[in-house]
């Protein structure tokens, strides 16, 4: 076969450090663009992107140039670098040290994009930490509570 061709879906989940409240709503919008855009720069189309004062979903469709770690890795440095550059409230700006990232089936893509534009009312009923471990056991995704939070 001469050709790669490939299509996955990813959802990424990852938190402020701590989860501290700092993705204030002064600068959410121009930060979910700020993610979609790095994303396209590394050649994974941003498909929804979203999230509360605390944490952020990312929907992409993860391309076959990269590896999920390194999207997330450079994600991470350039947006955290990028919001320390927006004033003093955001100096101490830090993204939590892991991430989720789960595969997406092409036939879920609305509901999972639903999810992620409806995250404040979501998070009104349940916190990061509750959905996040509820992700993990939907995904059969051994972990050890010790070492999940930062």
């Amino acid at each position: 076969m001469p050709q790669s061709l490939v299509k996955n879906y990813v959802h990424i989940a990852f938190s402020t450090k701590n989860r501290a409240p700092l993705i204030k709503s002064s600068i959410q919008s121009e930060l979910f663009n700020y993610l979609g855009g790095t994303c396209r720069e590394l050649e994974c189309s941003p498909i929804q992107v979203g999230g509360t004062t605390n944490h952020v979903h990312l929907l992409v469709n993860l391309s076959r140039k990269i590896a999920l770690m390194t999207l997330i890795e450079k994600i991470k440095s350039h947006s955290s670098g990028w919001i320390k550059t927006k004033g003093k409230d955001f100096q101490h700006f830090f993204w939590q040290n892991g991430y989720g990232g789960f595969s997406v089936n092409p036939k879920q893509i609305d509901v999972v994009q639903q999810y992620i534009l409806t995250q404040e009312e979501h998070h009104k009923k349940l916190t990061f930490q509750e959905e996040y471990r509820r992700f993990l056991k939907d995904y059969n995704v051994d972990f050890d509570e010790r070492f999940v939070w930062d």
